[in-house]
């Protein structure tokens, strides 16, 4: 029976992980990744705080004058983070017309100006720069999927595509084959944002910011949410799955528009201790996954530790190729190697870190002896410099660092040498 429920457990995980929505709401993050990582590092340094008597923002400020260096972090910022939620957009309905092989950049085009359509507009005729950011991600994503299923629908449908002569060039074919499918989606999509303004006197990402994402943001902003991401993320490695890619897609929504709202505030000049927001992507890039998933850069460091003398010990050779991947937070060598996948002998450490380290990480930032997050980075930043910088340059993220792999290393130690042994005495039979 637990074998048959496993393989059932098995098999639910591996369908949630390959679903093509959730997968072109992964995809479309990890698209747009290095925009956000360099819209952080700009702010990041439009106010990196002083380093002993060194002070960089003086010295930035002495030669530019004050505040005229910082334009361009703030130019950086606008053409990232404050249009995150139209970027996403674009790059979640263009994966998932990929995954259906229908006209990706028509679908991508269709679901801007359907968002752009809903966004309310300014006294002076602008779009209101508050619904473009993280607080219309929801929508964004909301309106991707929708208009790339309509899409999808409507330019399947012969009666609905102009058919072209032959020799008419394919750009312009393919135009317009996308020509009365686009009318009748942004038709729809207008008539929705009249009726809710007529009706509700409010638009779409009001009444979705406050029913659906901001409480969803409050209840993920807290302990309890993150220990349940730490502890789904690693049963699912081990069980063979990508817990980090499965889980992410699903957590990603809601945990990077805390870090933006952190980095924001940070921008405006309140103190990394200040800022609202303790659990968010880096926190748990930077001071959960340090060496990658379940913290193993600290089980690698416990074989060095264990095994001193065997230098041909297997578990010492897995970590010798391991650990230069381990630096940069890459560990599919040492889970599949050792391996973590499906050993019950690692099972209990592989789990137990993460939410032992989720739990320290919390405690020490909710009570003010680290400052929060204020900053995304690429989450293959080694260990060190990435609790510098997340933390808005201050060395309490390092010293969380070095305690959290610390205490790792003592809960894997027992478990290395368990494992030793009992690889020597399968070796023995």
């Amino acid at each position: 029976m637990s074998n048959k429920l496993m393989q059932q457990l098995i098999e639910f995980a591996g369908k949630v992980g390959s679903q093509r929505h959730l997968v072109a709401i992964r995809d479309g993050f990890v698209a747009i990744m290095p925009l956000v990582i360099i819209g952080s590092l700009a702010i990041l340094i439009n106010n990196f705080p002083p380093f002993g008597k060194f002070n960089f923002v003086e010295w930035m400020s002495a030669i530019f004058g004050d505040g005229n260096w910082q334009q361009v972090g703030g130019s950086i910022w606008n053409g990232t983070f404050a249009v995150l939620g139209l970027l996403v957009t674009f790059t979640i309905s263009y994966n998932l017309a990929k995954s259906y092989n229908v006209d990706r950049l028509a679908a991508s085009l269709i679901s801007s100006a359907s968002y752009i359509m809903l966004v309310p507009v300014t006294n002076d005729f602008g779009l209101n720069m508050n619904w473009l950011g993280t607080q219309g991600l929801f929508v964004g994503i909301i309106i991707s999927l929708l208009t790339t299923e309509l899409f999808r629908i409507f330019v399947n449908n012969p009666k609905l595509i102009i058919k072209m002569p032959e020799g008419v060039p394919s750009g312009v074919t393919k135009s317009f084959r996308a020509l009365i499918p686009t009318m009748i989606i942004l038709i729809i999509v207008g008539l929705s944002q009249s009726l809710i303004s007529v009706l509700a006197d409010t638009s779409i990402f009001e009444v979705i910011f406050t029913a659906i994402q901001k409480p969803i943001q409050g209840l993920s902003n807290s302990l309890p949410a993150a220990l349940l991401v730490a502890l789904l993320t690693h049963i699912l490695w081990f069980f063979g799955l990508h817990g980090t890619n499965i889980i992410g897609s699903i957590i990603e929504p809601i945990y990077i528009p805390l870090v933006e709202e952190n980095l924001s505030l940070f921008q405006s000049g309140m103190s990394a201790y200040d800022v609202p927001n303790i659990v968010t992507k880096p926190f748990l890039d930077s001071f959960v996954f340090m060496g990658g998933s379940g913290t193993t850069i600290a089980l690698l460091i416990a074989i060095f530790i264990v095994i001193r003398k065997q230098k041909k010990h297997p578990y010492r050779e897995v970590a010798k190729v391991s650990a230069p991947g381990s630096l940069f937070n890459i560990n599919e060598p040492v889970i599949f190697g050792l391996p973590i996948v499906l050993n019950p002998i690692m099972l209990i450490p592989f789990v137990l870190v993460p939410v032992t380290l989720t739990i320290i990480t919390y405690v020490a930032l909710y009570i003010g002896i680290v400052p929060r997050t204020v900053a995304l980075l690429p989450w293959t930043t080694p260990p060190i410099i990435s609790g510098y910088l997340v933390t808005g340059g201050s060395w309490r993220g390092i010293a969380l660092q070095l305690f959290n792999l610390a205490v790792s290393i003592m809960i894997y130690i027992p478990f290395v040498l368990a494992g030793v042994k009992t690889l020597k005495q399968r070796l023995g039979e």
